[in-house]
């Protein structure tokens, strides 16, 4: 039961991360106001830092770790490059085209995240 409640909240948080990053991203791109916002700053954070404990609860949970399994190392790589390239992405001051290219591949290493934890491989094509 526990582990069925740390996935659905994990998935759960990882579509809101998601949803979010895209949104900032056009909104980014577009020079929206909704950027200036408070909660725009802060709820992406929020939502991140319960995504990160969900993710190790449930690695603690099915005794898998990043380091030992392949798979959860390729998570975790994948992270800090989604990371990165987020950061790039929407950051003030880069140019557009840099932006928009790393917000695009952001979004492709956020596929591969998905796909490695769907099917617990590192190479899941």
């Amino acid at each position: 039961m526990t582990y069925l409640l740390l996935k659905s909240l994990h998935v759960f948080l990882v579509v809101s991360t998601y949803a979010l990053f895209f949104l900032r991203g056009i909104w980014s791109w577009n020079g929206s106001v909704i950027l200036q916002k408070r909660w725009t700053r802060i709820v992406p954070h929020v939502i991140d830092t319960l995504l990160l404990i969900s993710a190790i609860a449930l690695a603690l949970t099915i005794h898998q770790y990043p380091f030992i399994d392949a798979w959860l190392t390729a998570k975790v790589i994948g992270l800090l490059l989604y990371i990165g390239l987020g950061f790039v992405a929407l950051r003030k001051g880069m140019n557009k085209t840099m932006r928009f290219f790393a917000w695009l591949a952001a979004q492709a290493v956020f596929l591969y995240i998905v796909l490695v934890a769907m099917t617990h491989n590192p190479v899941p094509w």
